[in-house]
């Protein structure tokens, strides 16, 4: 039998969200090289982010249609990238 995850609270996403920041932020992601669309880079890191923290913590799934990733928490997700010009 598995193991009970904890509750996500939002001092643990907080928490997470800067690991998993820090973590994604020291390698390459060669799934989107390329891509130049945001939307996709975006929606990419808000699925691996939102499985990251299923391996850890229960929480109830998100509904796109009501545009909130964390209901539980009242929390939705953003994520933004930046782009150097040269």
């Amino acid at each position: 039998m598995p193991a009970k995850l904890k509750p996500l609270t939002i001092r643990n996403l907080c928490l997470e969200a800067a690991a998993f920041a820090s973590r994604e932020s020291q390698h390459d992601e060669p799934s989107i090289y390329g891509v130049d669309n945001g939307k996709t880079i975006g929606t990419y890191f808000e699925l691996k982010f939102r499985n990251y923290l299923a391996e850890k913590y229960s929480f109830p799934e998100g509904n796109a249609a009501r545009g909130i990733d964390f209901p539980g928490l009242n929390v939705d997700i953003k994520t933004t990238s930046t782009t150097t010009l040269s």
